[in-house]
């Protein structure tokens, strides 16, 4: 898969703080309900920490009791990339930047939220970065 924005890994781990490089670059996971966004409620944009794109709103956040950030849809259909998982034996669907292909966590389907979509997009905290309305 190319993305519009490809940088060499030393570059990558130059911008980026070690845990934002593990999650991001590696698919790494941060340990739930540690991360800043977990409960945060200001309203706002969550955009890509390693490239800025816009990806979630604060309109489609919500609280579920897992440790991550919970959205039940990206902010457009072009936003993000989902990618087939089959990592630590189980089967999943990850969640990519549509823009930079960096690792944002995973989404999850069928799970009886109470949401327009019954998707659950559980993202790291330490991969995205809100920009708050300004009021």
């Amino acid at each position: 898969m190319s993305y519009d924005i490809e940088k060499p890994d030393e570059q990558w781990r130059a911008e980026l703080t070690p845990a934002e490089y593990t999650v991001l670059r590696q698919a790494g996971t941060e340990p739930a309900f540690t991360g800043e966004y977990t409960d945060t409620k200001t309203k706002g944009v969550y955009s890509c920490r390693a490239c800025g794109a816009e990806l979630f709103t604060s309109d489609t956040k919500f609280e579920s009791h897992c440790g991550w950030p919970s959205f039940f849809d990206a902010r457009d259909s072009d936003a993000v990339d989902l990618v087939s998982d089959h990592s630590h034996g189980m089967v999943r669907t990850e969640v990519r930047c549509a823009r930079c292909g960096s690792h944002l966590g995973h989404v999850f389907e069928g799970e009886g939220y109470p949401t327009p979509t019954d998707q659950r997009y559980c993202i790291n905290s330490v991969s995205l970065r809100l920009v708050p309305d300004e009021e």
